[in-house]
C-alpha cells in the first residue's frame, strides 16, 4: 500500500503542485493539506480519493507558489473600513475622546483586511484539480509497479514452499521404518526381545504411527499454496484474503513439523517457516 505520486501545473504566473504519499494501514486514513482558498473543495477531493484508494495512510499536500514579484497582496474593504472609522469617530466625539489612532483600530475589525488568496477563479481550481488528477495517476502507477514486484516475490516464496514440500515427500518413506527400528532397539535394550509381545507391539506401533501421519497436512498445504497463487492473480483487492490463506499455510506447516518426528523433515519445515514469514511481511504492502 505504499505509494508516491507528484504533479505540477503552471498557470497565471503561479505553480500548482500536488504530492501524494501512502504508508501501510488496515483502513483508509486520508489527510489533505489544502490552501485555505480551496478549503470548500475538500469533500470533492476526498470523494475522488476514496474511488481509487482503498487502504493506506495517505497524505495529500497541495501547494501554490507565486514568484516574489507576483505574490498576491492583501485586500482592504475600503467601504467597510470607512464605516468602522466613522462609527468610531462619532462615538469618540460623543464621549469627548481625542484618540488619534482610530484608523489603526478600524483596520483590526473583522473582514476589513482579507487575503487575496481567498478569492480563486474557476480556472485556478481547474489547474489545481488537473494537477491532483495527474498526481493520483502517477501514484496509482507507482503502486502498480510496486505490486508487480511484490507479486513476483510472493510467487517465488510460495514456489519455494511447494519445492520444500516435495523434499518432505522424498524424505517421508524412510521415516516410518526409522521410527520402528528405533522403538525396537529401545525395547530390546530395556525390556529384552524375548519379553516383547510382537502382536501387541505391532498393534501399538500402528496406533502410534497413525498419529504421526502427515498425509492430510501435505494435501492441505499444497491446496492452500495453489489457492494463494490463484488469489494472487485475481484483479480484485485480495490482500486480506491472502493474509487468511497464509495463516492456513502456517497452520499446516506447524502441524507437519510437530508430527514429523524426523530431523531431516523438521529442517525442511524450518525453511518453509522462513519463507512464510517473508510472505507475511510482504502482504502488509498488498491491498
Amino acid at each position: 500500500m505504499t505509494g508516491f505520486g507528484i504533479a505540477a501545473k503552471d498557470f497565471a504566473n503561479a505553480k500548482y503542485t500536488v504530492e501524494i504519499k501512502s504508508l501501510n494501514s488496515k483502513f483508509l486514513e486520508l489527510a489533505l493539506k489544502l490552501p485555505k482558498s480551496f478549503s470548500d473543495k475538500e469533500l470533492i477531493l476526498r470523494n475522488e480519493c476514496s474511488k481509487y484508494i482503498e487502504r493506506g495512510k495517505v497524505t495529500i499536500a497541495f501547494n501554490i507558489e507565486y514568484p516574489e514579484s507576483d505574490k498576491k497582496a492583501a485586500l482592504i474593504d475600503t467601504a467597510l473600513l470607512k464605516l468602522y472609522y466613522n462609527q468610531l469617530k462619532d462615538t469618540a466625539q460623543e464621549l469627548g475622546d481625542s484618540s488619534s489612532n482610530l484608523l489603526q483600530l478600524a483596520l483590526t475589525f473583522p473582514d476589513v483586511i482579507h487575503s487575496n488568496d481567498e478569492l480563486v477563479s474557476d480556472e485556478e481550481w481547474q489547474q489545481l484539480h488537473s494537477a491532483f488528477s495527474e498526481a493520483l495517476e502517477n501514484f496509482q502507477k507507482f503502486r502498480k509497479d510496486e505490486g508487480n514486484i511484490l507479486e513476483k516475490d510472493l510467487v517465488l516464496r510460495v514456489t519455494n514452499i511447494l519445492t520444500a514440500l516435495k523434499q518432505v515427500e522424498e524424505l517421508e518413506p524412510r521415516r516410518i521404518p526409522a521410527i520402528k527400528d528405533r522403538i525396537n532397539q529401545l525395547l530390546n535394550e530395556y525390556v529384552g526381545k524375548e519379553n516383547v509381545d510382537q502382536n501387541r507391539f505391532e498393534q501399538e506401533l500402528i496406533f502410534y504411527i497413525d498419529k504421526l501421519d502427515i498425509t492430510e497436512e501435505k494435501v492441505r498445504l499444497k491446496s492452500h499454496c495453489d489457492y494463494f497463487l490463484k488469489a494472487l492473480k485475481s484483479p480484485d483487492a485480495n490482500g486480506k484474503k491472502l493474509g487468511f490463506i497464509s495463516q492456513e499455510i502456517g497452520r499446516e506447516i506447524n502441524t507437519m513439523g510437530s508430527k514429523a518426528n524426523d530431523a531431516g523433515i523438521q529442517q525442511v519445515v524450518v525453511g518453509m517457516k522462513e519463507e512464510l514469514e517473508k510472505i507475511k511481511e510482504q502482504l502488509l504492502n498488498v491491498l
